[in-house]
């Protein structure tokens, strides 16, 4: 029998082995694959990182994450999305410029930043409705509540202290992959009746600024 030290022990270098591997099969400019839902990575509670790899493998993971979600494309990338039930998760978003649906969105450009063991809470009661997608749920969409603000803790990829509020479609894609640590895909969230194939009428209901049409015509109620 085994402790729970020597349990833990073992995780990690299960953990590490597993990043190795998928470090070597991608090279140093190639990408990971998604995996989708259903597999089983998506559904467990993600392990907290401390330290199961050397400062030049987690700089590694860290840059094929990346590369991976600029290739999918997304805005984000959470580890469970590769299979890694790691507590790490990257960002990354250009915004949608000077446009109406920026504005009705909070849609401003996210600067690239890794978020590692991160934690939300809503800063308030205020909630805003708009159509997400997933890489690990292709090809379809639906409209999630989320809260406008929220209190993001954690740390960056250098072991420096996140703490801070951030609003808008930025808090929206911090509590989408912060979910994805906790097992949670946002189809657990959405509204179903919202539910959207990616096609063309999808990407119709998607590119309203709010989702009043796609409430309307699918009789959704749409929060707030």
């Amino acid at each position: 029998m085994t402790d729970g030290t020597d349990a833990a022990r073992q995780r990690d270098v299960a953990l590490r082995d597993v990043v190795l591997r998928l470090l070597e099969d991608a090279g140093p400019t190639g990408t990971a694959t998604i995996v989708q839902a259903g597999h089983p990575a998506l559904r467990a509670v993600a392990v907290p990182y401390d330290g199961q790899l050397a400062a030049d493998e987690l700089a590694a993971l860290v840059a094929l994450m990346r590369r991976t979600m600029h290739a999918a494309p997304g805005v984000g990338l959470a580890a469970p999305q590769l299979g890694l039930p790691v507590a790490l998760a990257v960002l990354e978003d250009a915004g949608l410029g000077d446009s109406e649906a920026a504005a009705a969105r909070e849609h401003a450009p996210l600067s690239f930043r890794v978020l590692v063991n991160p934690r939300y809470t809503p800063v308030d009661g205020e909630r805003v409705s708009f159509y997400e997608g997933c890489l690990s749920v292709t090809g379809y969409q639906a409209v999630v509540a989320r809260a406008r603000r929220v209190h993001l803790v954690g740390y960056d990829e250098t072991a420096r202290p996140l703490d801070e509020v951030v609003t808008g479609w930025s808090a929206r894609i911090v509590q989408h992959e912060t979910d994805h640590l906790g097992g949670t895909l946002y189809v657990d969230r959405a509204e179903l009746r919202s539910l959207a194939a990616s096609n063309e009428l999808g990407y119709r209901w998607a590119s309203e600024p709010r989702p009043e049409g796609a409430a309307k015509a699918l009789r959704f109620p749409l929060e707030p």
